[in-house]
């Protein structure tokens, strides 16, 4: 298997908000490969870490030092316009929270990463289509994101996130804002897309149940990964 995600020996330091204060170092000589169809779940303690290290990986956010790759890509290199362009032709982010567009209906949500890059709309609502089908949506394209339970918002962040076709999955608490049961059924589906896509796959998640269904688990603490 080809490694599809590698991030070498990062460091992220926070400066102090008052003078004289200490600055906050959140990671220190932190290093992760994922290669192309491993899932990869990140655990570990509220505050250490798990969704700024994911900030890095999306480059959303830029390390104090080391280094990201995506393929041959250098993440942290890319100027703010080339990371808009990295994020959507290679990356799939799904949040805990699902941040869909609430004027927009559940189609025009799942199209709007293609539209954003300038894909023409016909062909981008019709394989935006074929997203809603695989989430088991298709009934639902042309509802508005406040009329969805909670589980079907997910389900469609999910098909947004992957509509791009990317390499990488970064996930963040994907069912942290769910019950029991819609959590298992949002999970096993990330489960499923994750195989049939051969995707790479980050999941930051507190649910250990879920981790332990991954292919490897990490627990980040005192600024690295350690095995789990």
């Amino acid at each position: 298997m080809s490694i599809v995600l590698r991030a070498i020996n990062l460091e992220k330091t926070y400066a102090p908000l008052t003078a004289g204060a200490a600055g906050l170092r959140l990671f220190h000589d932190l290093s992760l490969e994922v290669a192309s169809g491993e899932m990869v779940a990140v655990v570990g303690e509220s505050g250490a870490g798990k969704s700024s290290l994911l900030h890095l990986l999306a480059a959303l956010d830029r390390p104090t030092a080391g280094e990201v790759w995506c393929g041959s890509t250098q993440v942290t290199r890319l100027t703010a316009r080339q990371a808009g362009e990295y994020r959507n032709r290679e990356i799939g982010y799904v949040w805990q929270f699902h941040y869909l567009l609430p004027e927009f209906s559940a189609l025009e949500n799942v199209a709007m990463p293609l539209l954003a890059r300038g894909d023409r709309r016909k062909p981008a609502l019709e394989e935006a289509g074929r997203w809603l089908i695989r989430v088991g949506l298709a009934d639902r394209g042309e509802h508005r994101s406040g009329e969805l339970s909670g589980g079907e918002q997910q389900r469609l962040s999910i098909a947004r996130a992957l509509i791009t076709k990317p390499k990488l999955l970064l996930a963040d608490e994907p069912t942290g804002d769910l019950d029991t049961g819609t959590a298992e059924r949002v999970f096993t589906l990330l489960q499923d897309l994750h195989r049939e896509n051969g995707l790479a796959s980050v999941i930051v998640t507190h649910n250990l149940e879920f981790a332990h269904r991954c292919d490897r688990m990490l627990r980040l603490r005192e600024g690295k990964l350690i095995a789990a």
